[in-house]
């Protein structure tokens, strides 16, 4: 609003430097004809009224309507009508202001001139208050656009969020009342952390990105919440340097990748099973890699398989406007995902 109002401000003052500007360079032009400068000046002040009257409706209009391909006869109609208007004004009022025999000869054979002067000044207007206001609207609807697109990316990524929880959720639910009976206070513990995790996943927001310190302080409140559900099965190894803790990455990246590898690692085996994160920095790239045991014969892992993955891949999409920032690889019963961080 602020911006809006000192824009105004300067339109007004920059129209009544024109006016001002305009106004003087006629009196001067009437004073070159041999008239006194009262009378040169009374001319233009009673010329300039209407002018300005005329150049405010036009612009005016201009701000609320612009006409379209086929109307820009309208407009030069309306010029022609306007300039009419402020000729015949004047043509009637300088006479009533005693300003002598001569001066009104003078006056009716400038008559032609002061039209056509007057349709030059009112089209000029017109044409910098067409180009203006056109301009404005574009850039008003290139900010509507571009809001608009930022609450729809910002949409689906909420979505893409939700859809990743209710899954877990549920999972940790179950195993939750499976434990009330015989384990009560593994379901205490469990019941806190899953409170603790989901308390942070609501805290979180796409726009604000996280060190990987953090992000992984957020991993192991899964990660535990998921060995209570398979005990001594689940084992976890995580790796990284410390510079690496102070990479960015967009939050809750990391949990849904780490939830594919146990479905994958852990739902088709009865054995022990080791997921690993290891994450390294090269060439301004965090790059996070996850993997996971898996049996061919059960499990046929491809690119892009569940949803995690999918999300995960159109999240980064979403945040960093690329499609390679999501690789997978299989190499004998070895799953591996990589994911590579742009950092700024």
């Amino acid at each position: 609003m602020t911006s809006s109002s000192t824009l105004f401000r300067k339109l007004n003052l920059a129209f009544i430097i024109g006016g001002l500007v305009w106004a003087a360079l006629q009196t001067y032009i009437i004073h070159s004809f041999g008239f006194d400068w009262y009378i040169a000046g009374l001319d233009s002040m009673v010329s300039a009224v209407p002018l300005a009257a005329a150049c405010w409706l036009i612009d005016n209009n201009l701000r609320y309507y612009q006409p379209g391909k086929g109307s820009y006869i309208n407009l030069f109609i309306w010029c022609v009508v306007l300039a009419g208007a402020c000729t015949l004004a004047v043509r009637w009022a300088l006479p009533f202001l005693s300003v002598g025999d001569t001066y009104i000869a003078f006056l009716k054979q400038s008559l032609i001139i002061r039209l056509f002067t007057n349709f030059l000044a009112i089209g000029w207007m017109a044409m910098i208050s067409l180009v203006w206001y056109v301009q404005q609207d574009q850039k008003e609807n290139e900010k509507r656009k571009t809001e608009a697109e930022q609450l729809a990316r910002d949409a689906e990524l909420y979505n893409l969020r939700q859809q990743l929880q209710p899954h877990f959720l549920f999972n940790s639910l179950n195993s939750i009342n499976a434990l009330i009976g015989f384990k009560p206070d593994e379901a205490r513990r469990m019941i806190h952390q899953l409170s603790d995790f989901l308390r942070g996943t609501l805290k979180k927001d796409d726009q604000q990105q996280v060190s990987l310190s953090e992000e992984l302080q957020h991993l192991n409140l899964y990660l535990d919440i998921e060995k209570v559900r398979f005990g001594h099965r689940l084992q976890t190894e995580i790796s990284c340097d410390d510079k690496c803790r102070q990479a960015m990455l967009p939050p809750l990246l990391l949990q849904p990748i780490v939830e594919n590898a146990i479905k994958f690692g852990l739902y088709d085996t009865t054995g022990e099973v080791t997921i690993s994160v290891r994450a390294e920095t090269e060439d301004n790239y965090l790059l996070v890699m996850v993997q996971n045991p898996y049996d061919p014969q059960t499990s046929r892992p491809r690119h892009g398989t569940g949803f995690g993955i999918r999300g995960i891949q159109r999240r980064l999409y979403l945040l960093f406007a690329r499609n390679d920032l999501v690789e997978t690889y299989q190499n004998d019963d070895i799953f591996t995902i990589m994911i590579k961080i742009p950092q700024v």
